[in-house]
């Protein structure tokens, strides 16, 4: 659904026209309990991972297309102006929801398959200390965290680091089967492992869970067993990782699974989230 560049914002749409731009694009987002500014990477609605919870209409195989750095660099430092400087906040977000939270690296597929990515993070620097925006304003990367093998992609999260950033880095499952089913990707569970410490070395790192019921099932026993204990890995390895992230389906999948997926029992999530701070990991959680 198309929105007007006035109409109000909700935590439940996360429209990526909400401003009318090609790349950047407004969240009120329960997860940061104020404005998101979004920028979309993958106005082509391309990723290399097919999740099946995933919200992105027309979903495709592939990655980022050339990115249009100075159309990208007018939209960002005009919408914060406006959000900076101007009324936008009385216009479009609920009085609760008044406070820019970060800047948010997301979008419709994975945003490091971006060729351009180091050039964007820098980029987002420049706009950032231009407008003045306070430093308290969190620079986020949300990713799968498939590509951070690359030299590039550890180029930006370099760059991105003293941005007060921040990087979500997908783990929905532990088992190369859970990872197949759920992403519907065939990385090797090593792979993820590699490139979560790495991340997590260059950069301020979250692991982000995104977790549902199938058929009306929770995940099975060994599936959550695996993942608690490769999160116990983690910290005996003293792998910095700051936290986790565990988040339900808040809105609907548009993927052909969409059918079989329903949200979990809050008290689902907090029985986990018990198991994983008694590693030692801080825990948010987003039903």
């Amino acid at each position: 659904m198309t929105r007007g560049p006035d109409s109000a914002l909700s935590t439940t749409d996360h429209s990526r026209d909400g401003a009318g731009l090609t790349y950047v694009y407004p969240v009120v987002s329960r997860r940061a309990g104020g404005l998101s500014v979004g920028i979309n990477l993958n106005p082509n609605n391309a990723c290399n991972w097919r999740c099946i919870y995933c919200q992105v209409p027309n979903l495709v195989r592939g990655a980022a297309p050339p990115i249009d750095l100075a159309r990208l660099e007018g939209e960002l430092r005009g919408f914060l102006t406006e959000v900076v400087h101007g009324d936008f906040f009385v216009r479009r977000v609920p009085a609760d929801m008044r406070r820019l939270i970060d800047l948010a690296l997301s979008g419709n597929g994975e945003p490091t398959s971006a060729t351009e990515f180091e050039a964007v993070i820098a980029l987002i620097a420049r706009v950032r200390d231009d407008l003045g925006i306070d430093p308290v304003v969190k620079t986020l990367l949300i990713t799968n965290g498939s590509l951070v093998h690359r030299a590039a992609v550890q180029a930006g999260l370099r760059r991105l680091a003293p941005l007060n950033g921040e990087v979500w880095f997908k783990l929905d499952r532990a088992t190369e089967a859970g990872i197949r089913a759920v992403n519907q990707t065939s990385i090797s569970l090593s792979r993820v492992r590699r490139n979560l410490a790495l991340c997590a070395e260059l950069c301020p790192t979250w692991i982000q869970t995104c977790l549902f019921a199938l058929d009306g099932a929770p995940p099975v026993r060994e599936d959550v067993d695996t993942y608690v204990a490769f999160l116990a890995a983690l910290r005996a390895d003293a792998v910095p990782v700051r936290g986790v992230l565990l988040y339900g389906i808040a809105r609907p999948s548009l993927q052909p699974e969409a059918p079989r997926l329903t949200p979990l029992p809050e008290a689902w999530l907090r029985a986990l989230a018990a198991r994983v701070e008694a590693l030692g990991f801080p825990v948010r959680i987003a039903p």
